[in-house]
């Protein structure tokens, strides 16, 4: 029986909370083969202690996975360029996942704010750039705390970091029924990496006849993703912009605690591909067991599937959206009063009947 070994990095806030919750359900899940875990305590509190967000081999640690289960990282004591960018950011960059997939859709029984919108009139794709762009870290501040202090942040877009998010959006486009792709651009402001986004786009069109490209400002962009939903599918951004957009989706779907994400190297391995909810370390909540874990729950669907486990996938969302539709078992953040266990509980149920 095949054995999937999972990191688990719960790291802080409510993410110690929706991990366990999203491990109960993929225990519920696991028919025909076995998940092992492994917990790893990084994050702030990590920090605080160690002055780092993980060990200096902590790379070399989680290398040998399958893949990783992420809660939030993120806490008010330390500082978020700190927290983001020597855990979750250095994971990405150096285990090359350059495409993060975000799933927009309308789940049953759970009100939005899109009036008159149901499950069939939302369900988009957004394929992140995920490894250079605007998050590549280059840059620096001199002269600081003068009134002369200056700080320069660069994007990064290399042809080929750009090619291969795109060439991936179009085949996920052309896999599906609408055969639809949105490239969110802004190349009438930003005239050399956004020029250079869009003529990729061009370029790489013309090897997929058969799926419809628009290119909208990322402006416009997150204005039609308010009033016409319906009309968008797959939808591809630099690692800034859909950064934006797909939070402003997971508002749309009625909660950040929908959102969830993969962040994958769909060509080669350099390391285990990460999935996490996008929701954030909620601190104001921390504790109180009423996190909402759909997210999480989510991502761990997400993450068989990557694992070739696609039934399995199939068998935590179909009993996620059959709890949600009984409109019974909810959380605050949805006008429930379910705790985040009692939850999972109700969605391992069903995966298990």
């Amino acid at each position: 029986m095949k054995t999937y070994r999972i990191a688990l990095l719960p790291g802080d806030g409510i993410g110690k909370e929706v991990i366990p919750a999203a491990v109960q359900v993929l225990n519920a899940a696991a028919k025909g083969f076995t998940l092992s875990y492994e917990p790893f305590e990084w994050g702030c509190e990590y920090y605080l202690r160690q002055g780092r967000m993980m060990p200096e081999d902590g790379l070399e640690a989680l290398r040998p996975f399958d893949a990783i289960l992420l809660g939030a990282i993120g806490h008010p004591t330390v500082p978020d360029h700190i927290s983001l960018r020597d855990l979750l950011l250095k994971i990405r960059f150096e285990f090359d996942l350059y495409i993060n997939l975000r799933p927009v859709e309308i789940l049953p029984g759970v009100e939005t704010p899109l009036r008159d919108k149901r499950p069939e009139d939302v369900n988009m794709l957004f394929v992140r750039e995920n490894s250079e762009g605007e998050y590549s870290g280059v840059g620096g501040r001199f002269k600081r705390g003068t009134p002369d202090e200056v700080a320069i942040q660069q994007s990064v877009f290399t042809r080929k970091g750009v090619e291969r998010v795109i060439r991936y959006a179009f085949e996920q486009a052309r896999r599906r029924p609408r055969k639809r792709l949105a490239s969110a651009t802004k190349s009438n402001a930003m005239q050399y990496t956004m020029v250079l986004w869009d003529e990729v786009v061009r370029e790489v069109g013309c090897e997929y006849p058969d799926v419809t490209v628009a290119q909208y400002h990322v402006d416009a962009l997150a204005a039609r993703m308010i009033t016409h939903p319906e009309s968008l599918d797959v939808v591809v951004g630099s690692n800034l912009f859909a950064d934006i957009l797909t939070d402003l989706g997971g508002a749309l779907q009625g909660s950040l605690g929908l959102a969830a994400s993969a962040n994958i190297n769909p060509l080669e391995r350099r390391g285990p591909p990460v999935f996490e909810p996008v929701h954030g370390s909620a601190p104001d909540i921390e504790g109180r067991g009423i996190a909402n874990p759909i997210a999480a729950i989510w991502a761990s669907a997400m993450m068989l599937d990557n694992l070739g486990e696609p039934v399995a996938a199939a068998r935590i969302m179909s009993g996620l959206k059959t709890v949600l539709a009984a409109g019974q078992v909810r959380t605050p953040d949805l006008g429930g009063k379910s705790t985040t266990q009692e939850f999972a509980a109700a969605v391992a149920n069903q995966v298990k009947s």
